[in-house]
């Protein structure tokens, strides 16, 4: 059946956990996690209730696929009203995490009220209670796992929490589990902590039960196995490099955003590519990458495990980092690296291990560092103001403003508050990179048209994993076109867009989609989950699920005024590279996707678009 029917919900204020039957009919419509957890949220909040208020809820939910023999079947979602953006925020994990929830029986977990002091909350299969978290308050995500694992004195334990950042409401802090995965965007982790929840542990012994077909379910599963293993992304490229493949691929096309967006290529990227973290050090002899690393059920394996150089000025005197943990993915390597103009990357390692440490998107934390040391460099800030030198290429700062940052101390909680509102602060609001409030990840619009229209349109603000159409701008899958031309962009957009919402529904990881198209996903469904699961069908349900999120968005406050990119993107050509000279051509696009969406052209999804989606 796919799913364990059955929810939790745990009323924080009361202090009880209360079992409650999973809606079927919800479940059949938005299949799970990211559909269905969004179907909970907006049924049962104030869109424009305030994000860090009590009266905001917070849903994590697992997929029919989650926990299952599908491949990547390992991911969760967080789902709340995002307190960066003040649009919905929906944050998805890998890791063990997921499995784990599934295995205890359960298929989402509601969070609503605020405890009146710090809990965790521990469920053990059907068994589920608060405990009190003040010996955890103020702990690191690594602090709060290992203690809790000591105090069960269980090591099989799955464990997702919240570090200082999420404490002190910063307002990207992530929620991290396995100790460096995590619910990373839109500040999830912000909002556990404004409800005095610490973390949340999870032992299940029951597995999954109750495939609809399990020999056709194992058919389906192995064929898709064999697509991934055959694929060149998936079968070579990520288990070798990660994501970090892309950073020189990216970099050589002129859309590797460099400090701040003024530029479109780094000098130093090869300096912090997948290849440099192959090198071996002058230093040591070591690489700075030591192995590959898979979540749960994963067959394509592209985490990353590193060792930073003991040596290296960061770290020299804090052994506590010396071991091997998580390492650089693309995102992060160019976030704390081109975005500021920083080439070190052992730097750059010790900026990820802190963020994975205390909780903090180091996609929106870079960018942020990024904003802030255009405006050291234009003046507008200055030592005194920041408590120390902040040029573009200082690896120095860097390192000390990530401590402030996750620490929220000196001008670290200015930087925790986002782009948007620090460049709001100091009276230059158009240096945010940012839609919607949330920060660009590691794509310049210039040079990749289509990147820019799923950036503003996309409902959780400025994201990659919402219409990767760089599959098929930069890497010709599943077709290859041409970046630097508008034409057919809307319609790639709503379709990477739809189909991405159905990989997240699922429970299954979005880089399965560099080898899988729907067709190979619908088998898997069909034989997990009862009903009628056609290819039309999934189509129906990723698009019911857009523009759900988008009645919410704009119930929230937002408009079409709102889809939109930073002027720095529009008006100011990219002075390098193949796309030199050209800048995004939104204003040309954007009229598209809303008719091709089935909106008006204010954005707002007409009467037929609802009907037809049951909306």
């Amino acid at each position: 059946m796919g799913w364990n029917r059955k929810i939790l919900r745990v009323d924080l204020a009361r202090g009880t956990c209360t079992e409650e039957p999973l809606n079927m009919q919800w479940a059949q419509d938005y299949l799970g996690s990211r559909g269905l957890a969004t179907k909970y949220l907006v049924s049962e909040i104030d869109p424009k209730v305030d994000p860090l208020s009590p009266a905001n809820k917070m849903i994590m939910a697992t997929g029919p696929l989650t926990g299952t023999l599908a491949s990547t079947g390992g991911r969760y979602t967080v789902v709340t009203k995002g307190p960066l953006t003040g649009a919905i925020a929906c944050s998805n994990s890998g890791g063990f995490f997921g499995a784990e929830m599934k295995f205890a029986g359960w298929d989402m977990v509601i969070f609503e009220g605020r405890a009146p002091r710090p809990v965790w909350l521990y469920i053990e299969n059907d068994h589920a209670e608060l405990r009190d978290a003040a010996g955890l308050w103020g702990k690191s995500c690594w602090e709060t796992e290992e203690q809790i694992r000591h105090e069960l004195q269980d090591p099989l334990v799955r464990v997702s929490s919240i570090g200082v950042a999420g404490e002190k409401q910063v307002l990207f802090a992530c929620i991290v589990n396995d100790l460096h995965r995590a619910a990373g965007r839109s500040g999830v982790g912000a909002v556990m902590g404004s409800k005095n929840l610490k973390a949340v542990a999870i032992r299940g012994t029951k597995g999954v039960a109750g495939i609809r077909d399990f020999g056709a379910f194992v058919h389906a599963t192995s064929a898709a196995k064999k697509v991934l293993a055959d694929n060149a992304v998936t079968g070579q490229g990520l288990p070798r490099y990660g994501t970090q493949v892309l950073m020189n691929v990216i970099n050589e096309i002129g859309a590797l955003p460099t400090r701040n967006h003024r530029d479109v290529q780094f000098e130093d990227a090869s300096k912090i590519s997948a290849e440099a973290m192959h090198e071996k050090r002058d230093s040591d002899g070591k690489t700075h990458l030591v192995t590959n690393a898979a979540c749960f059920g994963c067959t394509i394996a592209c985490g990353r495990i590193s060792q930073i150089d003991k040596s290296h000025f960061t770290v020299s005197n804090k052994p506590e980092y010396w071991g091997a943990s998580g390492g650089l993915e693309y995102e992060a390597a160019w976030a704390l690296g081109a975005a500021n103009g920083v080439g070190d990357l052992e730097a750059l390692q010790y900026a990820n291990l802190v963020c994975n440490e205390q909780g903090m998107d180091p996609i929106s934390f870079g960018a942020t560092v990024g904003a802030a040391m255009e405006l050291y460099e234009m003046g507008v800030l200055d030592d005194a103001r920041i408590g120390l030198a902040a040029p573009f290429g200082s690896a120095e700062a860097l390192a000390k403003l990530v401590e402030m940052t996750a620490l929220g101390e000196g001008f670290g909680k200015e930087l925790g508050l986002g782009s948007r509102r620090l460049c709001e602060k100091y009276g230059h609001p158009e240096l945010s990179m940012s839609v919607k409030g949330q920060e660009f990840p590691a794509y310049d619009s210039r040079g990749i048209q289509g990147m820019g229209l799923a950036y503003a349109t996309s409902n959780r603000g400025a994201c990659h994993l919402r219409g990767y159409t760089v599959a098929s701008e930069v890497m010709g899958i599943p077709v290859k076109t041409d970046p630097h031309v508008t034409e057919g962009k809307a319609e790639l957009v709503k379709a990477f867009q739809d189909a991405t919402a159905v990989f997240d529904s699922a429970g299954i990881c979005v880089f399965t989609s560099f080898a899988w198209t729907l067709a190979d996903v619908q088998p898997q469904i069909a034989a997990a989950c009862e009903g009628d699961w056609s290819i039309d069908k999934l189509n129906e349900v990723g698009e019911r699920i857009w523009n759900m999120e988008r009645q919410f968005n704009n119930a929230a406050g937002f408009t079409a005024s709102d889809d939109t990119l930073p002027p720095r993107l529009t008006q100011e050509p990219a002075r390098t590279g193949p796309a030199k000279g050209m800048v995004n051509a939104l204003a040309k696009m954007l009229p598209e996707y809303y008719k091709v969406r089935g909106w008006t052209p204010d954005g707002v999804p007409t009467a037929q678009t609802l009907e037809r989606l049951g909306l």
